[in-house]
């Protein structure tokens, strides 16, 4: 059959699901995109020569032909139950990308996630139809469940057909946990970029090939991805999403991670940022967060306002009322703290007198420090000894090695710092009393041989972790493998296997001793419950920040926070140390009222909060000088009362509602069992060397099982490679197939019973977006797909033709989709039909032959017959739809002038600028940047519809082939 040839590659009609002729081959359309010199056509084979191979076309270098819609040949559906139709249509449906305004949620509800009203909250923001592109900051407090809104948001642009491409970004330790959450609950898969996934890409890839060309997900650290080399690559690549997570970290404009964000934001549709502590009390740096998401909401001179904002940011709390409305047993409200006044020992004593007498307070007035910082630097040694014996020890010896025994003022330094290490020393060998306490705690709370229970223990110094790492296995009858130590001088690989070890149930891990690297981002709370302060940060963040660890949505039991505070008996040290005790009750007070600690003391930065904290003690100044009440902070004129606006204010975004189920199977399990006896001719069940794929299904343990054929390994391949590793996905493949089974699945797999012992499941969920589910809709495309149209019979009065209209972007992005039926009430006169607009399509599945159960009694005889209501029916749905689409055109068209209009807005306040040097560099950079976003969002403006049919229903008293009826 001929099909046109468009020789003017701009005024190519394609769309996902076309069939194209390319290079005298079929090929099915799976994406289009309009450049500045054509199109870009990805396809997948259909003929026999390139069946199962994938390519990628442009118009300006090929000729491709476009099957035309109204000459797709109708064809009797002859197969049982009309399983060619069903599976046809439901395979093109799943392949058709929902409409991106469609404002319901349509996967993200069927995963395994919680239906938590607030994080679909998330979505509703992220997807708001107002916006061009999907932009949002998340600024939830600790604990709420960011990963989670990630993923559903995620999971919502790959099936509006804008997510193919995704990269995430985020610290390295939490690089497996981020990778673990989007493939177990989402079907998301990404490759993780540590430094061992580094290195399999250097021994694959040559070193000028971009690997970010080669990996269409990955999950990389900021820390890699900031380097010169990956900066170059990331240049010149385009995604569909960006995800950055702690995005706190890219504000400070010049640093490297600032320089990594401002290549990546105008480099990406979506851009979602993740952050507890979204500002640093600057309104400059919060200015360059919102720049990144959308260069027009802060004004040409810096300022925004609520309104600019509200937009694009999500920020809610523990105790916020649409929050704790729903979190219920799946967060127990936190137990009462217990903070441990502790006895030092006598040598202990002995050296916070020295501390104190010597050091902190001398009679002299002055320290025998001889450097800058006489005010700083005893508190370094007095927070060192706060940790314990062992971190002084280090400091000493770190001080000594820069000082000179001939200079007089050092000597003296020396002379002092020899007889504080004399008395630490003693307190080393000694049975320190902080320890003491500690060993007692975890005792008390149930750590010890034969028990189940865990706890963490964070302390700041290395050389405490090490020193309590060596010390509590003998002092709690505990072996070396249960007490095991983490902090950032660990690699990667090392941190995240920890994490993940006592994560499991069956971990022989009972005490994680371990310091700040953990304190944001992961998850401890899966076994654990416990969590003590072995030293006290000076900083309300880095407190809330550990706290959030195991205190968190997930958590089933009381969190429970123990601190030790050491009391020596020098009066003037004591005192100094009630200061930290008073930081942990506000930080507790923060936590039942405002639900986040940032804005009391102002300074958004542990560094700074620290340097806050050692001035109240130096100077022994009040502490509520230093941090604020809650109405102090409403009250202000700073960054901090604008957020508490947010902070205060009600839920805005309504959840949008789950989109009913779109489907002709009841599953995605009994679509994917049709599927595969229609690609192995019946006979999946059948042994690979028989032909077959070994397909079983276990309905009473609900797994499903198959050995995947050559092009699923491929598929597969990209998902995480130690699942795949350890699961020997590519030799045999398990799903749950129902989320009961899933979510079992993944408790099997944390209690250490999953594949090899890791928390990865052995059979893994068959949620809506898993790769399988593609790939069969795939292979009943290219066994059935060859632009015809199948008959079949229905409770209808007259034949009619189901059509489906689309209305695209010059990205080949679906803006709207239309169904409607045209029907011929008189067949002997095809040049009329009438033509009705359908909510959605749910009628196959009660009036025709595709309803549950309905039988197939043969092929309708002779299909040629209603060969000419197709041309007719495509005709009459264009005139229909275009009136539809229209009106989306115009909605979509009107909303990109909006946003010229922000930007015109903006370029004109700039020219009222009068602005000089630096000032004027920045603005013009802005200005740049804008008009590339007025580029790109061109691209987003409605540019083609086409309508398509889909199916012939003919009435019940039809002729079948070879007899009357």
């Amino acid at each position: 059959m001929s099909a046109p040839v468009v020789d003017n590659p701009h005024e190519l009609n394609v769309a996902p699901g076309s069939i194209v002729v390319i290079r005298d081959e079929e090929w099915l359309v799976t994406s289009a995109e309009q450049g500045a010199d054509g199109w870009l056509v990805r396809v997948r084979g259909l003929s026999e020569l390139v069946a199962e191979t994938t390519a990628a076309f442009y118009s300006s270098l090929d000729k491709i032909e476009v099957q035309d819609p109204s000459k797709a040949k109708v064809v009797a559906d002859g197969s049982s139950g009309y399983r060619d139709s069903r599976l046809w249509l439901e395979a093109l449906l799943r392949k058709t990308p929902v409409p991106y305004g469609d404002q319901t949620l349509t996967v993200s509800t069927h995963m395994l996630a919680d239906a938590l009203a607030y994080q679909q909250a998330a979505v509703t923001k992220a997807l708001d139809p107002q916006h061009i592109r999907p932009r949002i900051l998340i600024a939830d407090a600790v604990g709420l469940g960011k990963t989670l809104e990630i993923g559903m948001i995620l999971s919502e642009l790959v099936r509006r057909g804008r997510g193919e491409r995704i990269l995430i970004v985020t610290p390295k330790h939490v690089l497996e946990q981020m990778q673990h959450e989007l493939w177990c609950r989402f079907a998301l898969p990404f490759v993780r970029l540590d430094s061992t996934g580094i290195q399999k890409v250097r021994q694959k890839l040559p070193a000028t090939r971009n690997p970010f060309t080669y990996f269409k997900r990955a999950i990389i650290s900021i820390d890699t991805l900031k380097s010169p080399r990956y900066k170059a690559h990331l240049e010149r690549q385009q995604w569909d999403a960006v995800v950055i997570d702690e995005s706190h970290n890219l504000t400070n404009a010049g640093t490297q991670n600032n320089e990594l964000a401002r290549v990546l934001a105008p480099n990406t549709e979506a851009l979602i940022l993740a952050s507890a502590t979204p500002h640093n009390g600057k309104e400059g740096s919060f200015a360059e967060l919102l720049r990144l998401l959308d260069p027009t909401v802060v004004h040409a001179d810096g300022s925004f306002t609520k309104e600019d904002v509200e937009s694009l940011l999500i920020r809610r709390h523990r105790h916020s009322p649409d929050v704790a409305a729903e979190v219920g047993s799946d967060w127990a409200e936190r137990a009462e703290p217990v903070h441990l006044l502790v006895k030092p020992s006598a040598a202990e004593d002995a050296v916070a007198a020295e501390l104190s007498q010597t050091w902190l307070h001398p009679a002299t007035g002055s320290s025998p420090y001889s450097g800058d910082t006489k005010a700083l630097f005893p508190w370094t040694l007095a927070k060192a000894f706060l940790s314990s014996p062992a971190a002084l020890a280090e400091s000493i010896k770190q001080r000594r090695a820069k000082l000179d025994q001939n200079v007089p003022a050092q000597r003296a330094e020396l002379k002092a710092l020899n007889t504080l290490d004399k008395l630490n020393s003693a307190a080393l060998g000694e049975q320190a009393g902080k320890f003491a306490a500690l060993v007692k705690r975890l005792k008390q709370i149930g750590v010890g041989e034969g028990s189940e229970t865990r706890a963490v223990v964070f302390a700041e110094r290395i050389a405490t972790l090490a020193w309590l790492r060596r010390s509590l296995p003998s002092a709690l009858g505990l072996k070396d493998e249960n007490i095991a130590m983490l902090h950032g001088g660990l690699s990667d690989v090392e941190q995240q296997e920890i994490v993940d070890n006592f994560k499991l149930e069956t971990s022989p891990i009972r005490v994680l001793v371990t310091g700040d690297v953990a304190s944001e981002g992961v998850n401890l709370h899966a076994q654990c419950h416990h969590l003590i302060h072995y030293d006290i940060p000076w900083s309300l963040i880095r407190i809330e920040q550990r706290n959030g660890r195991i205190d968190r949505y997930g958590q089933k039991h009381p969190p429970v926070i123990s601190s030790l505070i050491l009391e020596p008996s020098d009066p003037e040290f004591s005192g100094d140390l009630r200061v930290l005790s008073r930081l942990l009750e506000r930080e507790n007070q923060a936590h039942e009222t405002l639900g986040d600690v940032t804005s009391l003391m102002g300074k958004h930065s542990v560094t700074e909060e620290e340097n806050a904290i050692r001035d109240v003690l130096a100077k022994g100044a009040d502490l509520d000088d230093a941090v604020r009440t809650a109405d102090e902070v409403a009250a202000g004129d700073d960054l901090d009362a604008f957020f508490a606006e947010f902070d205060a204010a009600e839920a805005t975004a309504t959840p949008l509602p789950a989109s009913p189920r779109q489907s002709l199977y009841p599953d995605d399990l009994t679509f994917l069992d049709e599927a595969l006896h229609a690609a192995f001719h019946d006979k999946p069940h059948a042994k690979p060397e028989q032909g077959g794929i070994g397909w079983t299904v276990s309905a009473p343990h609900g797994i499903a099982e198959l050995s995947p054929p050559r092009d699923l390994r491929q598929r597969l391949a990209q998902l995480p490679q130690n699942y795949l590793h350890h699961g020997r996905v590519l030799e045999r493949l398990k799903l749950a197939t129902n989320p009961t089974v899933g979510t079992a699945q993944l408790r099997i797999a944390r209690e250490g019973k999953g594949v090899n012992n890791t928390t990865w499941p052995e059979a893994h969920f068959l949620g809506p977006l898993h790769p399988v589910l593609d790939w069969a809709s795939d292979r009943a495309l290219t066994a059935l797909g060859r632009n015809q149209v199948f008959a079949i019979r229905g409770d209808v009065d007259a034949p009619t033709v189901l059509l489906m209209g689309t209305l695209s972007n010059k990205r080949g992005q679906l803006i709207s989709r239309v169904f409607s039926t045209a029907e011929f009430p008189n067949p002997a006169n095809p040049g009329f039909c009438m033509v009705e607009a359908l909510e959605d399509i749910s009628f196959l599945t009660t009036q025709t032959g595709l309803k549950p159960g309905a039988s197939n009694p043969g092929a309708i005889a002779d299909p040629d017959r209603y060969q000419a209501l197709i041309p007719v029916a495509v005709e009459h749905a264009s005139r229909e739809m275009r009136r539809i689409l229209d009106v989306q055109e115009q909605v979509t068209t009107e909303r990109l002038a909006q946003w010229r209009q922000r930007a015109q807005r903006w370029h004109a306040d700039a020219q009222q600028l009068e602005l000089v040097g630096a000032q004027r560099s920045k603005v013009g950079k802005l200005g740049q940047r804008i008009t590339e976003e007025q580029r790109l969002a061109d691209l987003l403006a409605p540019t083609q519809q086409l309508v398509r049919p889909l199916l012939v229903i003919v009435p019940t008293a039809t002729p079948v082939a070879g007899k009357e009826l």
